[in-house]
């Protein structure tokens, strides 16, 4: 049974320290009863997002601020084993916010758990995905815990009504009236939304100043290219450019590459796990590089069955990402799938990066399934070009007898 508002005595509030769960701390404190506020940001890479957030949390009610570094557990556990099944929402979107949420939310869980915490709140809109990736990731983790979503009960309707009870409240905010989109970051990509990208028909505004932030506008890229060679092993990228590097140097360093060549800008109107479709822009440099790389050595390291039967399963694990089912059986099932085809799924892939495309400059692995002796259009010894024709008989014998009962 859920607890009385009067039974509430210490939330766990999952903290960004944007518009929304600024105005949330004195928002609780107002709604039930004074109840301690304990604040917890978890670090996937939002950079100076995270500057002074422990003196504005406790500036606006909070008794402290947990700020928790899932930097390294974000990217080989969540970015790495989504970039190995080619998963991609709709074809277009790379899951930047999507495997954010389920790894934040489980160390809030654990954070409450460990303080005592009567119920988690979080700031995410009764309209968006997010508040089914935090709630899902809760049940798995404290299927009992009472979950506080003040977008569904507040008095505020829109964003505006937000900034002013920021405004009377005298709470410090990043953004203006004029500047209000809705923005997601972390060491993955960013997301827009909001204000003018709410009508498809316009157009991002890319070259304006402060609008791209993890890189520039094609137009803007250097007329010069950059070639730039990624390592994997058993699917997981290693190196950039022969060297060694950890797994959030490498997203980094692939962040700055692409950004400043344009790469990586999408622009797109997703549908929604609640139903309606929705506009964003998204910046993701380094992941648009590493997803790029990653299917280029599969072409030549997978099978034509194994590659054919995996893009069923990444638009599936895709689904599952977005939908917040990341701790699901069926998720893990999947990963284990994937896990098995990417043994040999080990090599070198060289791209040309220029203006906002990335050029295929050469592929090698010590597991390619391309031979050349076979492939080649001239004299060989290995294949006997005869043997296509009874193979193309019998491939093509079911249509040669509906074609008969025809009468053709």
């Amino acid at each position: 049974m859920a607890k009385a508002k009067k039974d509430i005595k210490k939330v766990v509030l999952a903290y960004s320290g944007g518009l929304d769960t600024s105005i949330i701390i004195p928002w609780l404190k107002e709604n039930y009863n004074n109840c301690e506020v304990i604040a917890v940001s978890g670090d996937v890479g939002q950079g100076t997002e995270l500057d002074g957030l422990e003196e504005k949390a406790i500036a606006t009610g909070a008794s402290k601020l947990y700020i928790e570094d899932l930097n390294k557990e974000f990217v080989e556990d969540f970015i790495w084993p989504t970039l190995k099944a080619d998963a991609v929402y709709e074809g277009k979107y790379l899951l930047g916010t999507s495997f954010a949420r389920p790894i934040i939310a489980k160390r809030i869980v654990e954070i409450a758990k460990a303080e005592g915490a009567d119920a988690i709140c979080h700031g995410c809109t009764g309209k968006g995905n997010d508040q089914v990736r935090f709630e899902l990731t809760i049940k798995a983790f404290a299927p009992d815990m009472q979950i506080i979503a003040p977008w569904r009960t507040w008095e505020f309707k829109s964003r505006e009504d937000e900034i002013a009870y920021a405004e009377a409240k005298n709470i410090p905010l990043k953004i203006n009236r004029e500047t209000n989109y809705s923005k997601d970051k972390n060491l993955w990509h960013l997301s827009h939304e909001g204000l003018d990208l709410e009508n498809p028909a316009n157009e991002p505004m890319y070259n304006k100043e402060g609008f791209l932030e993890l890189g520039v506008s094609p137009e803007q890229a250097p007329d010069k290219p950059t070639y730039v060679t990624i390592s994997f092993e058993k699917g997981v990228p290693v190196a950039i450019d022969g060297e060694k590097l950890g797994a959030v140097e490498i997203v980094k360093k692939l962040n700055k590459l692409g950004g400043e060549n344009g790469i990586g800008i999408t622009d797109m109107v997703e549908n929604r796990l609640v139903g309606m479709k929705a506009r964003g822009v998204y910046e993701t440099p380094g992941g648009t590089i590493l997803y790029a790389a990653h299917a280029k050595l599969e072409e030549i390291c997978l099978d034509r069955d194994t590659l054919h039967y995996k893009e069923l399963v990444a638009n599936r694990f895709a689904e599952l990402v977005y939908f917040g089912q990341w701790y699901t059986p069926l998720r893990e099932a999947l990963s284990a799938f994937v896990d098995s085809t990417q043994q040999t799924v080990t090599g070198d892939v060289k791209f040309k990066l220029y203006k906002g495309n990335i050029i295929d400059a050469g592929v090698t692995s010590p597991f390619s399934l391309y031979d050349e002796e076979i492939a080649t259009f001239d004299e060989d010894e290995v294949y006997d070009q005869n043997d296509s024709a009874g193979f193309i008989n019998l491939f093509g014998l079911p249509i040669k007898v509906q074609a008969k009962k025809k009468g053709l």
